[in-house]
C-alpha cells in the first residue's frame, strides 16, 4: 500500500515539474529527505524516484524560461568554491579508487543544491520548501514520540533505512533541527486549533529525538532550547513549557536511558566516546600532514588509522564530527569554507531580522530567518558528534536563507526608490538631474 501511494503521488506530481521545474525541487527535497520510498516492502524501495526526479527538472529548467543562475551573493560563491574545491580534494585522494562512489553521491546532492538556489525565488516557494523539509521529519518526529511514550521509552527510534538519518544520533539531530521550524509554522498559523497540533509535534520531536538514546542529540536540544528561548518572543510561555515538559520527558524514560546520558560525564570511560576522540586526531594529524587537500572523500582506512591515529589499534571508524570530517576529508581549505559557508549564512539572518524589525508584512522573513539561526544552532551543536557534512537539509536551510534575504532587499530598493528617491540616496542633486534611485539599506554583513 505505501509503495502504491508513494509512486501515485511522484507520478501526479511529475507531470507538472515540465512546466514548474520549482514543483520538481519541491518533490526532490521530499525524497532526498523523508526517503518516502524507503518505508515500503516492495517495488518501490529501490525504484529510482529521486534520480528521475532530478534528471526531470534540470530538464524543466532548460526548456522553461526562468533564471539559469543562482544569485551572484558570497553564499553561493562561497558554496561554489566548496564544491569545487571537493573536486579538488578527490583528485588529489589518499585512496583514488575508493572515492568515485562517495564523489558521485555527494556531487549530486551540492547539483540539486545548486539547482534550488535557482529555482526558490519567492515567498511562496520558500514557505512551500520549508514546508516539505518540515512534514519530511516531523513524520517520524511524530512517530517516533508516540513510539517513545507508548514503549515507555524502553527502545531507541530509528530513522528511514538507507539515508543520511538512518541512525539513531543521526535521526536525533534531524528531530531537533525541526523543532524551531515547526515554531516558525506555528507563528505564522493564525488558527488556534492548528497551533496546538504543530505544539504537540514539537514536544513529540523532543520525545523522539530523547527515545533514540542519542547524547550528542541532549547536547543539541540544551544549546538550541536555550537560543530558541532568546529568539522567542513569548519567553514567559517558553519558560513554563520547558519547565513543565522536560522534567516530565526525563522522569518518564527509563533508568537505561539516564544511565546512558550519565555517560557524558565520564566519556573517558566509555568506548564509543574515546573512539571517537581517536577518529578526530585521526582527522587532525592527517590534516596537518596533508593541510591542503586532506585525505580525499574515504579516509576510514586500517591503513591511514595506523598511519595517523593516536590509537592504532582502534578500529577504523567515520569521524563522527562535521567539523573534524571536513578537516579530514578537505583539508583546512575545506573546513575554512564550510565555516565560512556557515558564518555567512547566520550573518545573513542578521540582516533579516535587522531590516525587517518593525515592518509588519516581513514579519514572516524575520521569523523564518530567526527560526532556521535557532535550526543551525541545533546542527552545529549536535554535528560537532555526527558525520553529517553532507547532510542536504543544512544546505537547503542555506538556501532558503538567500531567498529570503534577496526578497527582502528588492522589496526595500523598490519601497526606499518610491518613497524618497533623492533621499533615499543621500545625494543633493539639482532640478532636472538624473535621479539614481538605488536606496541605502541597513547593512549588518
Amino acid at each position: 500500500m505505501r509503495d502504491i501511494l508513494v509512486t501515485l503521488i511522484f507520478a501526479g506530481a511529475l507531470p507538472f515539474v515540465f512546466k514548474r521545474p520549482y514543483i520538481g525541487v519541491l518533490l526532490w527535497a521530499w525524497f532526498s529527505v523523508m526517503n518516502p520510498h524507503t518505508l515500503g516492502w516492495g517495488f518501490a524501495v529501490n525504484f529510482p524516484f529521486a534520480a528521475i526526479t532530478g534528471g526531470v527538472t534540470l530538464f524543466s529548467l532548460i526548456i522553461n524560461n526562468v533564471p539559469k543562475t543562482a544569485p551572484n551573493v558570497p553564499i553561493v560563491i562561497v558554496f561554489i568554491l566548496f564544491v569545487l574545491w571537493m573536486n579538488v580534494t578527490t583528485f588529489f585522494a589518499v585512496h583514488p579508487d575508493l572515492v568515485t562512489d562517495q564523489w558521485f553521491k555527494v556531487m549530486k546532492i551540492m547539483l540539486m543544491t545548486y539547482v534550488t538556489f535557482i529555482l526558490i525565488r519567492d515567498k511562496r516557494q520558500i514557505q512551500l520548501f520549508i514546508g516539505v523539509i518540515i512534514f519530511s521529519l516531523a513524520y517520524f518526529g511524530v512517530k517516533g514520540g508516540i513510539f517513545t511514550l507508548t514503549g515507555g521509552g524502553e527502545h531507541r527510534v530509528w530513522g528511514p533505512g538507507n539515508s543520511f538519518i538512518s541512525g539513531n544520533n543521526e535521526i536525533a539531530l534531524a528531530l531537533v533541527i525541526t523543532i524551531p521550524l515547526l515554531h516558525y509554522l506555528q507563528l505564522i498559523t493564525k488558527n488556534k486549533l492548528a497551533q496546538y497540533g504543530l505544539m504537540v509535534a514539537m514536544i513529540l520531536c523532543a520525545i523522539a529525538a530523547l527515545g533514540t538514546y542519542s547524547r550528542g542529540a541532549l547536547l543539541a536540544l540544551a544549546a538550541m532550547g536555550g537560543f530558541l528561548w532568546l529568539k522567542s518572543k513569548h519567553k514567559l510561555q517558553f519558560t513554563l513549557l520547558f519547565l513543565l515538559c522536560i522534567p516530565l520527558m526525563l522522569a518518564y524514560m527509563p533508568e537505561q536511558w539516564t544511565q546512558r546520558m550519565d555517560t557524558i560525564n565520564t566519556y573517558e570511560q566509555d568506548q564509543s566516546a574515546m573512539g571517537r576522540l581517536n577518529a578526530w586526531g585521526m582527522a587532525y594529524n592527517l590534516a596537518n600532514d596533508r593541510p591542503f587537500v586532506g585525505g580525499g572523500f574515504v579516509v576510514t582506512t586500517r591503513e591511514l588509522f595506523q598511519r595517523y591515529a593516536n590509537n592504532i589499534g582502534d578500529v577504523p571508524r567515520a569521524a563522527h564530527s562535521i567539523y573534524f570530517q571536513a578537516l579530514g576529508e578537505h583539508g583546512y581549505v575545506g573546513l575554512g569554507l564550510y565555516l565560512l559557508l556557515g558564518f555567512l549564512t547566520w550573518r545573513s539572518g542578521v540582516w533579516i531580522i535587522h531590516n525587517t524589525k518593525g515592518l509588519k508584512e516581513f514579519q514572516w522573513a524575520s521569523s523564518l530567518a530567526s527560526m532556521i539561526q535557532v535550526s543551525l544552532i541545533g546542527f552545529a551543536s549536535g554535528g560537532a558528534f555526527l558525520s553529517l557534512l553532507y547532510f542536504d537539509v543544512p544546505y537547503y536551510l542555506m538556501v532558503a536563507m538567500v531567498a529570503i534575504r534577496a526578497i527582502v532587499e528588492k522589496a526595500l530598493e523598490e519601497r526606499a526608490a518610491l518613497d524618497n528617491p533623492i533621499k533615499s540616496t543621500g545625494s543633493s542633486q539639482l532640478p532636472g538631474e538624473p535621479v539614481n534611485l538605488r536606496p541605502i539599506i541597513r547593512d549588518t554583513s
